[in-house]
């Protein structure tokens, strides 16, 4: 098994590829990374989200409607519970839809040998940039 440190620096590249790719318009990096029985918040659902099919039909609906010029992961925090890893960080982003400032909460699981989500929950950070 690897040490804490190197499943650290995969996730945070599974993380940093799907962000890069997101703030283009594509949601693709993150359906990659999802686990097919995936769970989902966000201030613009309604519920939570189930599965990876109500997670794409979701972002289908904001595709190449997403376009962020610069961004950064603040503070991330990573625990590693076995096969199981929670990272924790603040997202700040620049683009189309202004400056924004979001929690998120992604647990990540090894499913048939990858790190993928298996819970994402975004939320806006209360303090302002």
């Amino acid at each position: 098994m690897a040490d804490e440190e190197t499943i650290l620096a995969l996730v945070l590249g599974l993380e940093r590829s799907a962000l890069d790719r997101w703030g283009k318009g594509d949601p693709d990096g993150y359906l990659e990374i999802n686990a097919p029985d995936v769970t989902y918040f966000d201030p613009f659902v309604e519920r939570r989200l189930d599965g990876i099919a109500a997670l794409t039909n979701w972002y289908d609906q904001v595709r190449g409607k997403i376009k962020i010029d610069r961004d950064e992961i603040v503070d991330p925090l990573f625990q590693l519970i076995g096969e199981a890893a929670i990272l924790t960080f603040q997202f700040v982003s620049h683009g189309s839809e202004g400056a924004m400032r979001w929690n998120c909460t992604e647990v990540y699981r090894k499913v048939d040998g990858d790190w993928k989500i298996v819970h994402s929950h975004w939320s806006f950070a209360k303090n302002k940039i």
